[in-house]
């Protein structure tokens, strides 16, 4: 399926992001999405506009884009009443992106996630897309790169202070962070002493550093702060482990119990190490993509 205008998601949001470094130079952060959206798409397709950005209860869903076909004529974002700001704000990126790039290929009745008149691989492409697009243009990397440099062993404040620059959840940034720093770090995400999903950076995967989430359930080793709620302040500073707890060699572990839908969010950081594995084998589940799994938790 081929994006409209022939324009990829990165395209898209590279484009959007110089517009608006030379328009609002550093004080720009965070984007202002509802803005941006509006304004581009009156100045470049008037007769068929973004006509408003609204709140309203969803069951099911976390954002929709909806056609207007009166008049005046154009689209609706659909907002999840019960998303936090940061997650309301990467929907609104998201369906911003469905509406640059796929509009023209929707059903009559737009996008709520669940597409009937589309096939499933369709649906998994354009929603993969739209993702990708809220990523970049909410986070975009060479601005990451001036803040946090890809060498650097950020903390859990320090990762933090980034989300809120850009106005995003700390997951949604650990999982940026993890696209483009060359140490090895891990992020997991758990409940209940098991392992929802997990990502690995580059440099990490590539020494066999990865959580298998297909299959049974992993469950997360007694000793690890993620498992233990009553660390919750030790596990913010950072907690050195032994080998054995996490991996077979000493890891450091950062964690947050206090996450909406019950969820521990952990970073592992582990020393520098040789690199065993070609870059991205099968071995690790794309997770239905990372902004995918993410849509379950921002």
């Amino acid at each position: 399926m081929a994006s409209s205008a022939g324009l990829a998601p990165t395209r898209w949001a590279n484009d959007l992001t110089q517009l608006l470094d030379l328009a609002k130079a550093e004080d720009r952060y965070p984007v202002d999405i509802e803005q941006l959206i509006l304004e581009i798409s009156r100045a470049r397709w008037p007769d068929d506009p973004v006509l408003g950005v609204e709140t309203q209860p969803l069951k099911g869903f976390e954002g929709a884009l909806v056609p207007m076909r009166g008049d005046p004529r154009g689209w609706l974002v659909i907002c999840n009443a019960s998303a936090n700001e940061g997650r309301r704000r990467f929907t609104v990126a998201h369906e911003a992106g469905h509406y640059l790039m796929h509009r023209h290929l929707l059903p009559a009745d737009g996008i709520y996630c669940k597409v009937g008149d589309l096939s499933q691989r369709d649906i998994r492409v354009i929603e993969k897309e739209a993702d990708t697009f809220a990523a970049s243009l909410l986070m975009p990397l060479h601005d990451m790169r001036r803040q946090l440099d890809p060498k650097a062993k950020p903390t859990l404040e320090d990762l933090g202070a980034l989300a809120g620059r850009y106005g995003v959840s700390l997951t949604a940034l650990m999982l940026r962070w993890l696209e483009y720093t060359e140490r090895r770090a891990v992020i997991v995400v758990s409940k209940d002493s098991y392992v929802l999903w997990s990502w690995s950076s580059t440099a990490a995967h590539r020494t066999g550093r990865f959580f298998r989430t297909s299959g049974p359930p992993q469950p997360i080793h007694e000793a690890s702060g993620a498992a233990q709620p009553a660390l919750a302040d030790r596990c913010r500073a950072g907690i050195r482990h032994p080998p054995g707890v996490w991996f077979d060699e000493e890891v450091e572990e950062y964690t947050v119990h206090a996450t909406a839908h019950e969820r521990v969010i952990t970073i592992l950081q582990l020393d520098d190490a040789v690199p065993r594995l070609r870059p991205r084998e099968e071995s690790e589940p794309d997770v239905v993509d990372r902004f995918e799994a993410l849509g379950r938790l921002r």
